[in-house]
């Protein structure tokens, strides 16, 4: 969620440890952020002093987006704060 606005859903299907694995469909918000997320799925290789991560990261985390359960029985957790989301198409990947 960015505020109000859905930017996705993410279906659990399995468990890569320390990863949620799940299936993602875009959102009406999707298409504001997914240059962004395009970006942190493509971030790989060496990255010494973490400058790349902070880089790719900062930009999510300063959009307030937030993984909201449907149920509404736990409080909804900030992306890169409590949990991190690796989108890579219809795939995902979440991390607490």
């Amino acid at each position: 969620m960015q505020g109000d606005v859905l930017v996705g859903e993410l279906s659990e299907y399995g468990c890569d440890q320390p990863f949620f694995l799940a299936r993602f469909t875009p959102g009406p918000g999707w298409e504001s952020v997914r240059p962004l997320f395009e970006a942190w799925a493509a971030y790989r290789g060496s990255d010494p002093d973490g400058l790349r991560f902070v880089a790719l990261a900062k930009p999510l985390q300063d959009m307030g987006l937030t993984l909201a359960p449907f149920d509404g029985r736990q409080p909804p957790l900030q992306l890169f704060k409590d949990c991190m989301v690796r989108i890579d198409g219809a795939e995902a990947r979440l991390r607490y």
